[in-house]
């Protein structure tokens, strides 16, 4: 889930940027400071923009830059447990599939992709399941639901798992058999397989 938190904060000028406009020189070391770093409480910082109220600067002995307070708006991403998202296959891999959700990755293990049994086939590379057909492979578009989310100091060591198991998730091609095979089900008739 992306969100927009308002922030204050403190910025040290180095005296070479000092003919430079303070606002750019803020913004660029703000982004520097924060983007692509994880906050626990907010997640994955993923821009800073709207710097604003900047204070004037304060000199301390021995310090030659200029200290100013500052305001700024951040968009984070914070997945959370139960979450469906939306992503791109990054990589695949014998053990499973990287999805890019935003500006972090998740696996799906494959053991987690779909009911079927599935092989990987290196020469494509794609994970493909002989009974039903169904192929994943690099640059797929699938919905998953999170699983497991272990956040760490940074967004390499930060784990996600991911499944897309249940029904209505996975590739939008198999979702859309899903939904063919249950318009083909009389009402009040079960699906093969199914007991009463």
């Amino acid at each position: 889930m992306y969100y927009v938190y308002s922030v204050k904060d403190t910025f040290k000028m180095p005296p070479e940027y000092f003919d430079k406009d303070i606002e750019k020189v803020a913004t660029d070391i703000l982004k520097k400071k924060y983007e692509g770093t994880i906050e626990k409480n907010l997640g994955v910082i993923v821009a800073v923009f709207k710097v604003r109220n900047i204070s004037d600067g304060t000199i301390f002995a021995g310090d030659p830059s200029t200290h100013h307070d500052v305001e700024f708006d951040m968009l984070t991403y914070m997945p959370y447990v139960e979450e469906v998202v939306v992503g791109e296959v990054t990589e695949l891999a014998e053990f499973g599939a990287f999805i890019r959700i935003g500006p972090i990755d998740g696996l799906v293990h494959v053991s987690q992709i779909t009911n079927d049994f599935l092989s990987f086939d290196r020469k494509v590379p794609a994970f493909v399941s002989k009974r039903s057909g169904r192929t994943l492979k690099k640059g797929d578009m699938v919905f998953a639901k999170i699983s497991t989310v272990s956040m760490k100091n940074s967004v390499k060591d930060s784990k996600i798992a991911l499944t897309m198991k249940p029904e209505g998730l996975g590739k939008q091609e198999w979702i859309n058999e899903g939904d063919k095979m249950k318009a083909r089900t009389p009402r009040g008739q079960p699906r093969r397989g199914n007991k009463r």
